[in-house]
């Protein structure tokens, strides 16, 4: 089940917290709870995605993202992922998340968010492409940009980004039936 709630809370949380730039990151906190965890009482690896969205929501609002969306009838969609698990995050362990858009091209945006637990150490990464959707399909990110009344060009996007999207490109899709 969706965790509504929480995300509810979230956005009670971060109801006055000042507008971010486009750019920024947002830092919220979030406890792992007991219908979180898997067999191996560890946070579920499906869970962490769905916990991720608790960031990413707060985030688009704080950006000025959710008004733009619902301005103009625009949708937000993940197109695609790419995550790192690295460090185990138990039962009421408490766990910073931070989250950001890191760059953007003609398509799509590129958010990063981590969870930080709190003994210091990062206990997962991702790296998602999302795409603003409208009634003709994607919206490109320099008409959202726009509308967000950011005038700046995306920042460089990192190696380790560009050659995140070279690899999904070069992926085959649909994928191979056997």
């Amino acid at each position: 089940m969706y965790p509504l709630p929480r995300l509810l809370w979230q956005l009670f949380r971060h109801r006055n917290d000042p507008p971010l730039a486009v750019t920024d990151t947002h830092v919220s906190n979030h406890l792992c709870l007991p219908w979180d965890i898997d067999l191996w009482m560890e946070l579920n690896n499906g869970r962490a995605l769905t916990l991720f969205d608790l960031g990413r929501i707060p985030l688009a609002r704080r950006v000025g993202l959710i008004s733009v969306l619902r301005r103009n009838g625009w949708g937000l969609t993940m197109a695609g992922a790419s995550v790192r698990y690295r460090r185990r995050v138990r039962v009421f362990d408490r766990i910073q998340m931070r989250s950001r858009a890191v760059c953007w091209d003609d398509k799509f945006v590129y958010i990063e968010q981590s969870m930080w637990r709190s003994d210091g150490q990062c206990a997962n990464h991702i790296l998602y492409r999302s795409a603003v959707t409208g009634p003709t399909g994607i919206v490109a990110p320099a008409t959202v940009m726009a509308q967000l009344g950011q005038t700046a060009d995306s920042p460089p996007a990192p190696d380790w980004v560009t050659d995140w999207i070279a690899a999904d490109a070069a992926r085959p899709w649909p994928p191979m039936q056997e």
